[in-house]
């Protein structure tokens, strides 16, 4: 039993948030702080300082991060050399015959190459896709890849060779001398041992350039750290890794600081008995969703970030550029929001700190959403002249006033994050109307109600502790890892022993960190996905929980999957095209609470103006969150508060608080009378 303290921590783009829980006297904290977007530890232990706690009376801290996101995106990554097969050192270059721009001829095709010709070194070896060795590695090849890597200076290589995933005996060779003479050498078949050559090589060579600077910032981490402090950082897939497993695997950290929120969404959604929901993070700069089905989040192994390829298991967050910083402007005569942001430093106008951009946040405050009379957690005090100043320019320039203004940047960005739901429902068969919208995130509960109304979507759920949602995700998250292997086994000629030994090295190699910190067999937790198709498509299924020693059933649910997902299912051969194989240690949800209420009905706080049109002022109630009790009920218009974000009820609307302190809002379609 831990005796210590329990913290999550998220460092986002803007804010960093904290969780912190003791087991053992119950009590629970949470705070916000401005992230540091220049030193990441710094923005960590401001967190730390602001819940008052000190770091060496901390158990376990589990922590997400979008530093790696933002790599990948602003193209910060240092220079990598490649040493792949003979004859195919312009993989990268020729890429997929696909243009970014389809009807943009005077824009490039696609981008540069990750790796740039002169560091992009052949080998000669040669495996046949089964594996068989077809050229032999000489120690003679290996020592003239040594001299040229050392002749250019590089400090940092990606090797990929041709079939690698089906037998890494050449990888390892190589791998093992260079690593006697390089800092950074990363494998293409630890790192993603599947077929695509190219999204296969685009991704080792992310994750070695990514490497010395996740390295860094391990050992900054673990200089600070204590030495009893246990930390874990959150992964892509939706669970938290130890940060030795991380360093090998840097690329894991890609969707790090999203894939927490997901994860709290679907403990909340498994809570309420909800089959199916949509993860609604607004944030200061992005905003991030995410189907959850069952109480798990959709696991996508194939992404892309930056415009570059990404095959690792993800969950499949869809990002935009939309948060209450984002920075609304005129474009050709249309009104755009995002996905420019004022971040944490200046921030938005209203801040007071600088901003001289209108952002979302900005047309919150001057609608009457947001309360320049309560300050934020931080002692922050909204100003609503200075939102207005900001605003003013941009209605005179489109010929409206500043309400009208502020109405359209909302509606504009409420239209945006309409879209990013239609594209992890609509696009995917499933009817999106028919989920409930779980919205969480500093800026999320403010345009919940309204996006639902949007989307067709009639139940919405804020969850207690919604500001720092994220950090709740980390702190309850179970350790993890996973990873997806190419199999190719045909229904017709099934190969069961060499299926369990596929699966057997895949979790074996999953559960070796979890062995290194302790843990013992009877408590792993092994889930299996089958990635199946027919033969000759070029697009697999998933098929969770798959009948491996039965290939008669797994064909049976395959072909369930088909007909839901596709409308269709022959009785064609099919093949086994990959196996994806988590392995888990579940972690007990360390509390039930999280959320303050009241002993009896709250009062009204006062009541204030909000627009919910351009031309109406309408007397809207503020309620504070934490006097709320099981069992209220009021209809909208209505404003909740707590330290850190606002729940807008708009007109149509009504709210109920349970037992467990969620916010339920029903939502009216007001399109229908």
């Amino acid at each position: 039993m831990a005796s210590g303290w329990q913290l999550g921590v998220d460092i986002g783009g803007t804010f960093t948030d904290v969780v912190a829980f003791h087991p053992k006297t119950g009590t629970f904290k949470t705070a916000k702080v401005a992230s540091r977007s220049d030193d990441p530890i710094a923005s960590l232990l401001d967190a730390l300082n602001a819940v008052d706690v000190p770091w060496h009376e901390v158990d376990d801290l589990v922590h997400g991060t979008t530093m790696v996101t933002n790599a990948i995106v602003e193209d910060r990554l240092p220079e990598v050399a490649l040493v792949c097969t003979e004859g195919f050192a312009d993989t990268l270059a020729i890429g997929r015959q696909s243009r970014r721009h389809l009807y943009r001829l005077d824009l490039p095709p696609k981008l540069p190459p990750q790796v740039s010709e002169r560091l992009r070194f052949e080998v000669r070896e040669r495996l046949d896709v089964n594996g068989e060795i077809l050229i032999g590695l000489t120690d003679e090849a290996v020592e003239e890849i040594v001299r040229k890597l050392h002749a250019s200076g590089v400090k940092t290589v990606a090797i990929s060779l041709l079939h690698a995933f089906s037998n890494p005996v050449h990888e390892k060779k190589l791998g093992t001398r260079l690593q006697a003479v390089l800092p950074y050498v990363t494998l293409s078949h630890r790192v993603n041992p599947e077929a695509r050559e190219f999204e296969r090589t685009s991704t080792t060579v992310l994750s070695a350039g990514l490497m010395p600077l996740v390295t860094a910032y391990l050992d900054r981490l673990k200089e600070c750290k204590p030495m009893r402090s246990r930390l874990h950082l959150f992964h892509s897939a939706g669970g938290m890794a130890s940060a030795e497993a991380l360093r090998e695997l840097p690329v894991g950290l890609a969707l790090s600081g999203p894939a927490a929120g997901v994860s709290a969404a679907g403990r909340v959604a498994t809570e309420l008995a909800i089959d199916s929901a949509i993860s609604f993070d607004m944030g200061g700069t992005t905003t991030d969703v995410c189907l959850v089905v069952g109480g798990h989040g959709e696991i996508r192994s194939e992404r892309s970030i930056g415009g570059r390829p990404l095959r690792q298991p993800m969950l499949a967050v869809e990002s935009i550029g939309a948060g209450g910083g984002s920075i609304a402007r005129l474009d050709t005569g249309t009104l755009r929001v995002g996905p420019a942001s004022a971040g944490a430093d200046p921030g938005p106008a209203c801040y007071g700190r600088g901003g001289v951009a209108a952002t979302v946040t900005d047309a919150n405050l001057a609608l009457g959403y947001l309360d320049p009379d309560r300050p934020l957690g931080n002692g922050l005090r909204l100003d609503p002249e200075a939102a207005k100043g900001v605003l003013a320019p941009l209605a005179m320039e489109i010929g409206v006033d500043v309400t009208a203004v502020a109405l359209g940047i909302v509606r504009v960005a409420n239209a945006n994050m309409a879209r990013a739901l239609r594209r992890v429902t609509v696009e995917r068969g499933i009817d999106g109307r028919q989920c409930t919208l779980l919205a969480f995130g500093g800026a999320g509960p403010i345009h919940a109600a309204e996006l639902a109304r949007l989307s067709g979507i009639s139940h919405v759920v804020v969850p207690r502790g919604s500001s720092v949602f994220s950090a709740f995700g980390c702190l309850t998250a179970d350790m993890s890892y996973s990873q997806q292997q190419t199999v190719r086994i045909a229904s017709t000629d099934w190969d069961r022993d060499y299926l369990t030994r596929i699966r057997g090295a895949l979790v074996a190699r999953l559960a070796a960190p979890l062995k290194t910190a302790g843990h013992h067999d009877r408590e792993l937790m092994v889930e299996d996905v089958a990635a199946v198709r027919y033969s000759g498509q070029s697009y697999a299924v998933e098929v969770p929980r798959p009948a491996l020693d039965d290939p008669d059933r797994l064909g049976r649910d395959f072909q369930a999957q088909h007909q839901t997902l596709y409308g269709f299912a022959t009785d064609e051969p099919w093949e086994l095209v990959a196996l994806r194989v988590k392995v888990s240690i579940p972690r007990r949800q360390p509390f039930e609470g999280g959320g303050e209420q009241g002993e009896r009905p709250a009062e009204r706080d006062r009541v204030t103006p909000c627009y919910f049109s351009p031309d109406r002022l309408l007397p809207t109630p503020r309620y504070a969150r934490t006097q709320l009790v099981a069992g209220q009920r009021f209809d909208g218009p209505a404003v909740v508060e707590d330290t850190w974000s606002t729940v807008v009820v708009p007109p149509g609307a009504a709210l109920t608080v349970d037992v467990r302190g969620h916010l339920h809002i029903e939502v009216e379609d007001l399109t229908a009378r």
